[in-house]
């Protein structure tokens, strides 16, 4: 069963983190940090109605990171052992004796410390037997092979579940963490008509898992976006209106993430550099980040650093607000901290009042684009360029499926374009968006 064991148990790997923090500081380290992550999981994948693999996971890991005043270095033991933390603690005060000095390099300051860590809902561990997972996979598999005479094969179905425990403490006197777990449905056919084949798949994935989406339509929907490939055209070089639907949307505002962190920033390696209160987005868009929503993929009540997550404004009325900023990062950019060491916390684009439909409607006639391929995004410059797949329409209805094209643009003026976004929200991930419909982009293909 996938049950939490010990190596899950809050209490002890808290201990675990004073010991490394302990031994870090008796081997002669001015300040350290460490981090513990461990879990145990199950996946099982089936294809064609055969079971092909039963995986039990359990993983365990301590980081250790120590500071010799402006020096840094870093060490990691998989063995939690007294002799064995002892043994890093002295291996990473010997590495930083010798590293070079970085006058930004520490701990973040006290002052910006979680000083409550509020319980955001996220474990809730499945404990469920192989055999058990074995017979639902194949239940997905199964509704997905049989809706459509035309497919003829599959890729398979496959179900994952995990649940873990990620501890963070440094020695400013902080030690947190939380219980977490993740569940995943995937499956993934291949259909075949007049000797075109074509492959695509549906997943679902949640905190708990009775939010999963339905083992069945799971299925349905894997076929549905299969056999709606079949009998797909080329399309000729045009300037035209583009969707890109939900599921694949978010890669437009993962660029946009990435060029507001700051790594990029001091590296000068930002199409947004010194965009800071500029208008970046349409003046509609309104971007903000929910790092406590209840069960969410992206909920953490604090970042890398140990600094308290907090719901915040990023892009509004498509000015930029803020940069996304760890302690390190922050100190180089001589800025504050925003909690953002690890990444971003559910960004969020707020949607308008059309559904999909009513965006397809909208747009008239242009290119739904339902998958893309390969990653075409220069960070300094913006430019993007993406091989795709997807839907031509006309007056507003679905005509024919399009693929081996590619959609261009530079994302600079494409964020300027964006005309609407759709209340499709794709939940399955750190950022939740709608289809998302740009005025015009360049799509090459014959």
């Amino acid at each position: 069963m996938n049950r939490p064991d010990n190596n899950n148990n809050r209490a002890d790997l808290e201990d675990i983190i004073q010991q490394v923090l302990d031994a870090a500081k008796s081997a002669g380290a001015t300040s350290a940090e460490a981090d513990i992550g461990t879990g145990n999981g199950l996946s099982v994948t089936v294809r064609m109605g055969e079971l092909e693999t039963i995986e039990h996971q359990r993983d365990k890991g301590l980081s250790l990171t120590v500071y010799l005043g402006q020096k840094k270095a870093s060490a990691s033991t998989t063995d939690f052992t007294s002799q064995a933390i002892t043994d890093a603690a002295r291996a990473a005060c010997t590495i930083a004796k010798n590293a070079g000095a970085d006058e930004h390099a520490g701990l973040i300051d006290e002052k910006y410390l979680a000083q409550q860590i509020p319980d955001l809902d996220l474990f809730h561990p499945w404990d469920i037997e192989p055999d058990e997972a074995v017979e639902l996979a194949l239940q997905c598999e199964h509704e997905a092979r049989q809706m459509d005479p035309r497919i003829n094969n599959s890729d398979g179905s496959l179900l994952n579940t995990y649940s873990g425990c990620h501890i963070y403490g440094n020695t400013n006197g902080f030690i947190g963490g939380w219980n977490w777990s993740s569940h995943t449905i995937d499956c993934t056919v291949i259909a075949e008509q007049d000797g075109n084949m074509q492959r695509d798949g549906w997943y679902s994935k949640a905190r708990d898992r009775n939010d999963l989406q339905d083992i069945k339509d799971i299925g349905r929907e894997a076929a549905s976006r299969t056999v709606a490939k079949l009998g797909a055209r080329k399309l000729s070089t045009r300037n035209v209106p583009v969707i890109f639907e939900s599921p694949v949307a978010g890669s437009l505002f993962s660029a946009f993430i990435s060029a507001i962190s700051g790594s990029a920033l001091y590296r000068e390696a930002s199409f947004l550099l010194n965009k800071l209160n500029q208008q970046v987005f349409a003046d509609h868009i309104h971007i903000h980040e929910q790092p406590h929503l209840k069960k969410a993929l992206g909920s953490a009540p604090f970042d890398n650093n140990g600094m308290a997550t907090r719901a915040r404004d990023l892009v509004k009325d498509g000015i930029l607000q803020g940069y996304l900023l760890s302690a390190y990062s922050a100190r180089k950019l001589g800025m504050a901290p925003t909690g953002n060491a690890g990444g971003v916390h559910n960004l969020i684009i707020e949607s308008g009042p059309y559904d999909l439909s009513g965006l397809i409607k909208k747009m008239g006639t242009g290119l739904l684009i339902t998958d893309m391929i390969g990653f075409g995004v220069n960070q300094v410059t913006g430019d993007f360029s993406r091989g795709a797949s997807g839907v031509w329409i006309e007056g507003g209805e679905i005509q024919y499926p399009v693929e081996e094209i590619t959609v261009a643009g530079n994302l600079i003026e494409m964020y300027k374009q964006i005309v609407e976004i759709a209340n499709d929200i794709e939940r399955r991930g750190n950022i939740q968006t709608g289809s998302v419909l740009i005025e015009s982009m360049i799509v090459a293909g014959e």
